[in-house]
């Protein structure tokens, strides 16, 4: 099915199912411990050993030898590979280093070898008795020394955010010089890891020359390409099976070592075998949020509007690697005549940096909506309404495309109403509650909308009952429920009518979980598919299928109803493509973000006290989803405001807290109340579903949201993330 005009009315609009907040229908096993994650996959396949993939104690440099006799002959041991023994391995195209080191190390805890055997602890016992000779090279770990001589590079996250090395629209150096206000600053954030709660992880077996790998990842599709070119097999002999997912926010986007090392163990061991990595290894051996510096430049008139925009950002990769694309939404959020973005990649030795979620804007809003404060108070305006003064309906760089929808104003009027905002104090460091100083800050929230192609096969049985299957995944967003709501809204059966299979390799192939994509486009697959059903029952049951009603567990044409089990045995495959809607409308989502909080006037401690967002996201599936999403991405939005920080070790070139002890995320206690808003504006230009994606709007602007009622509480800005006591606390407001 093909969609190339905007929507009409359709069997989604009947919103029986749809658009309710509906419970997790997989809740139930996720609760009860029954649900089935890759480490758990007891069942799949008998005799499974235990991996344990040994790290790269340097970050770059070179493998002079590897001694493992003494590893070989220790107990329960059965095979250890390592690149002189694994055979040829091709580096797949998603990935920037190699999965397995050797002789050439490119990155600190790059795999060089895995040990298995009968037991986990005699694996990781015998990978310890493992001696390598390296000779360390000069490796280039710091990212504000590289800066400097940073060439421009261009790049994109692959997920709708991304920029020309250099881009200009009118003479942003001239308006600039002319603006009688200005704003001329420049903000870091740090290097960040993913931190699921599920490390990576894999079983694989063979059989013959047929390799079925049970693991943790969010693109089946890529996984399994990715995985037959890294082994040199063909595509159709390998199977990925990923049912459950127990987090990724982008980290598990991609094929990592956890499902090479343990596909190249059980071909040497002879036996399956099951490899997850520590937490250390999820850290530095697979992937993270680059850390960035960014200028901001803003000019403008006094009474509050634009002028002039230039964002320019430097972040840093691995040789091969692409930049953190922060200045995208710099691209389209707000007018002005007159604009310049920039990207600066410099070659850095760390691990890999890549996609986390929301990747470039994220980042780039941290930056640019604190320089939209600053702004804002330079002028001595609101800083809703300076932001209100600068939307705009049409992309900014190309006024003749429109935004398909854009109701951003809608989103900072209606979160300022209820958040209270008429109640703050626009003076900083003026507002106490005992010993703490307490302040509002606020931010816009942006992230681009994205159709993938998507596909779905659906059957029905002799009890009625359609059975949905797909290789797209549920990686804690939903998925199951989400697309049992779509096939039993189509179809016309209750929920408990729908089965949902999910994450196998075997199934057609989905849009995959990423980039806020998933949930419409999935859904629109899974929506192509029941389509095409019910002109297939109609057919068998010889009804007309134009007039072909479905509900209830019917189908109904004139004066004729059958059962809906009548049809037993039929099923369909089909898949959503998209046409150019998306280039002939700008398809983007908007929040306000609206955040209290309090610091403590003795030690600077730092307390949020309640947050709010309002979305703007077109077709709300499952409002109840919809808001976990949410809720948790501002969640992980404190955390990259307040503590979220990996250390550089700037003369080994490794990430020092590489636990959950040293690298802190927020707990319960951090997030006292939170509170979310959809507005709805089901989108016509999107799909079928009229829906956009939401779980990564929740995080854009969060930060900055943050930081700025920071600074309302203070009076002290910080511009380096994130915001710790230690970097306002000599310049707090005398305490009596």
């Amino acid at each position: 099915m093909k969609f190339e005009k905007p929507a009409g009315t359709n069997p989604i609009d009947q919103m029986k199912v749809v658009g309710r907040s509906t419970p997790r229908i997989d809740g139930p096993r996720k609760t009860t411990g029954t649900a089935p994650y890759a480490y758990e996959r007891h069942d799949v396949v008998p005799n499974q050993a235990y991996g344990f993939i040994l790290g790269s104690a340097i970050a770059k440099g070179r493998i002079n030898r590897m001694d493992v006799s003494e590893a070989r002959a220790a107990p329960g041991v059965l095979a250890i590979v390592t690149a002189a023994d694994a055979g040829k391995l091709e580096k797949a195209g998603k990935n920037t280093a190699k999965l397995l080191a050797g002789p050439d190390v490119e990155h600190y805890h790059q795999a060089v070898a895995i040990v298995v055997a009968e037991t986990f602890e005699q694996a990781r016992a015998a990978a310890n008795l493992i001696r390598i000779d390296y000779t360390r090279a000069n490796g280039r770990f710091d990212l504000a020394k590289e800066a400097k001589t940073a060439p421009l590079y261009g790049g994109s996250s692959g997920e709708g955010s991304g920029a020309p090395p250099i881009e200009r629209v009118g003479r942003f150096e001239e308006a600039f010089a002319k603006a009688p206000v200005t704003l001329d600053q420049v903000y870091t954030t740090p290097d960040e890891s993913h931190a699921m709660m599920e490390p990576h992880a894999s079983i694989a077996a063979w059989e013959g020359d047929k390799l079925t790998v049970w693991t943790s990842n969010q693109m089946i599709a890529w996984g399994k390409e990715d995985l037959a070119k890294t082994l040199g097999i063909k595509p159709e002999n390998v199977r990925l099976d990923s049912p459950y997912v127990g987090g990724g926010f982008g980290g598990k986007l991609f094929l990592r070592t956890d499902a090479v090392m343990a596909a190249l163990g059980a071909r040497a061991a002879g036996r399956p075998v099951k490899v997850a990595l520590t937490r250390p290894m999820s850290i530095n051996n697979t992937t993270h949020r680059p850390a960035t510096i960014q200028r901001l430049r803003l000019g403008a008139t006094r009474d509050g509007k634009l002028t002039a925009i230039a964002h320019e950002s430097t972040s840093g990769d691995l040789p091969g690697g692409g930049p953190e694309t922060a200045v995208s939404q710099t691209k389209l959020l707000y007018a002005a005549p007159n604009r310049m973005t920039a990207m600066r990649l410099a070659v850095l030795d760390l691990p890999e940096g890549n996609a986390m979620r929301a990747p470039g804007e994220a980042p780039g809003m941290m930056a640019l909506e604190v320089a939209m404060d600053e702004m804002a108070e330079k002028l001595g305006m609101d800083p809703v309404a300076f932001r209100i003064a600068n939307d705009t309906q049409v992309d900014p760089e190309d006024p003749k495309r429109p935004y398909s929808q854009r109701h951003l104003t809608e989103c900072l009027r209606t979160g300022a109403e209820r958040f209270g905002w008429s109640r703050r104090n626009p003076k900083p460091a003026q507002v106490r509650d005992g010993r703490w100083l307490v302040g509002m800050g606020m931010a816009v929230g942006f992230r681009n909308n994205i159709n993938m192609k998507s596909a779905a096969r659906v059957g029905i049985d002799a009890k009625g009952v359609v059975t949905v299957a797909t290789d797209m995944t549920d990686i804690g967003t939903g998925s199951y429920t989400i697309l049992a709501q779509t096939a039993a809204e189509v179809m016309g059966v209750p929920l408990e009518k729908v089965v949902v299979l999910l994450g196998d390799s075997d199934f057609p192939v989905s849009a995959g979980s990423g980039g806020q994509w998933g949930g419409n486009s999935a859904s629109a697959g899974v929506y192509a598919a029941c389509m095409k059903l019910r002109e297939t029952v109609a057919a068998k049951l010889g009804f007309n299928s134009a007039d072909t009603v479905f509900a209830d567990g019917k189908v109904r044409s004139g004066n004729r109803t059958a059962s809906l089990s009548d049809a037993a045995g039929l099923s369909a495959e089909e898949g959503m493509e998209y046409g150019d809607l998306d280039k002939r409308y700008q398809q983007s989502t908007f929040a306000g973000h609206f955040v209290e909080a309090a610091v403590e006037a003795y030690t600077g401690e730092i307390r949020i006290r309640r947050m709010l967002a309002v979305c703007d996201a077109g077709r709300i599936l499952n409002p109840l989803a919809a808001r976990s999403q949410v809720i948790g991405a501002m969640t992980m939005g404190a955390g990259a405001a307040l503590m979220e920080e990996l250390a550089v070790d700037k003369r080994l070139g490794f990430f020092v807290n590489h636990d959950l002890a040293g690298y802190e995320v927020p707990v319960h206690a951090d997030i006292p109340h939170q509170e979310v808003i959809f507005l709805d504006y089901p989108d016509d230009k999107t799909s079928p579903m009229k829906a956009k994606g939401v779980g990564e709007l929740g995080l854009c602007g969060v930060g900055a949201a943050i930081a700025n009622a920071i600074y309302n509480a203070t009076g002290v800005r910080v511009r380096d993330y994130p915001i710790t006591l230690d970097k306002h606390l000599e310049k707090l407001p005398a305490v009596a």
